[in-house]
């Protein structure tokens, strides 16, 4: 498939010729050079208002021919239906924005194959630097790519990779979530997480079992612990298949994300349009979102710093000292709780 035929790109020279000034005046005004060159304002406004006038926007890809460099940045997030990684490439953007850089993103659709096929097309667009929610645990998956270009985790960390991340503190916002809901007398709590072998998973079930053994109790896998994928899909599975082995509802769910959270409520539709009782007293989640507000079941969130990952995350990849580091950063969450009095949100004690 290709893009119809379009009229030929606009030059300097059209707008040299239109402004009836010479290429060089008009090379020299359009890229902020009128001053230093002695160029009449008279001259560098006509100039600028045949420029305007014709929506001339410079050759791009020639001037980081000249400076060798894009002023582009790489993102790969897993999944933009998933809100928490659609949140932190609009974060990203923003601040790259805001340091005159532009975002390429691209999915991986925490499939390994598409992961590294978008890396290549990347690389390939000549960008300066990668920010990745690395969608496989591997190490020698990405450290060929770090060793070519700079590049940061950003949400989730691969340990011994070697590469720098900048995560949020997972273990300690999920344990302060799942005790605080303990000790308002809610001990029948399930667990539901993604891959075992990805950080989030492992940080945010070391938050959950650190939560238990406080309280003296112990995590079982298949009893109060499920594992699968990040997904809506996944969610709902984990909870009909919990359901359905023990014959109840838990009086608890603490969900890893928010997809697997969307999981759980369509299991609980599900089993309510066959007129089947849902015993769910309250549940708990990973991110946030703004419709949590009004569900009729109280939804306990953890609120990642999204714009603080992303900010961290871009000032360390242009830092070429801290880079070679690989320093693995935590951003605190807050905790977001929801019941008869309302909404509160409150800081997470690290």
């Amino acid at each position: 498939m290709s893009f119809p035929q379009r009229p030929p790109r606009l030059t300097i020279d059209d707008i040299a010729r239109e402004a009836q000034v010479s290429r060089a005046t008009a090379s020299m005004v359009l890229n902020g050079h009128a001053s230093k060159y002695r160029i009449s304002a008279a001259t560098a406004e006509r100039v600028q208002a045949v420029a305007d006038r014709l929506h001339f926007v410079p050759n791009a890809p020639a001037r980081h021919l000249r400076q060798q460099r894009t002023d582009a940045v790489g993102l790969v997030v897993p999944d933009l239906r998933n809100s928490a990684h659609a949140y932190l490439a609009q974060a990203v953007e923003r601040a790259c924005r805001e340091r005159g850089l532009q975002v390429l993103l691209v999915t991986s659709n925490e499939d390994a194959v598409q992961e590294e096929a978008a890396l290549h097309h990347l690389m390939s667009r000549q960008v300066d630097g990668l920010i990745v929610v690395p969608s496989q645990s591997e190490p020698g998956r990405y450290q060929p790519w770090a060793r070519r270009l700079p590049m940061v985790f950003v949400d989730r960390h691969i340990p011994g990779s070697g590469i720098a991340a900048v995560v949020s503190d997972a273990a300690s916002s999920v344990c302060a979530a799942v005790g605080a809901v303990m000790d308002g007398g809610e001990r029948d709590i399930l667990f539901l997480g993604g891959r075992p072998s990805l950080s989030v998973s492992r940080d945010r079930r070391q938050g959950f079992e650190d939560a238990l053994h406080e309280r003296g109790l112990t995590l079982i896998e298949g009893e109060n612990g499920q594992f699968g994928e990040f997904s809506v899909a996944c969610g709902e599975q984990m909870m009909a298949a919990w359901v359905q082995r023990h014959g109840r509802w838990p009086g608890a769910v603490f969900t890893a994300s928010i997809a697997l959270l969307e999981g759980v409520l369509a299991c609980a539709r599900a089993h309510e349009a066959r007129g089947q009782t849902v015993g769910l007293r309250r549940l708990i989640t990973f991110d946030d979102h703004s419709l949590l507000d009004s569900l009729s079941l109280p939804v306990d969130s953890i609120l990642q710093d999204t714009p603080g990952l992303a900010a961290q995350a871009l000032a360390l990849l242009l830092d070429t000292e801290a880079l070679q580091r690989a320093p693995l950063q935590h951003v605190p969450s807050r905790l977001r709780r929801r019941g008869g009095a309302g909404v509160a949100d409150a800081a997470v004690a690290a």
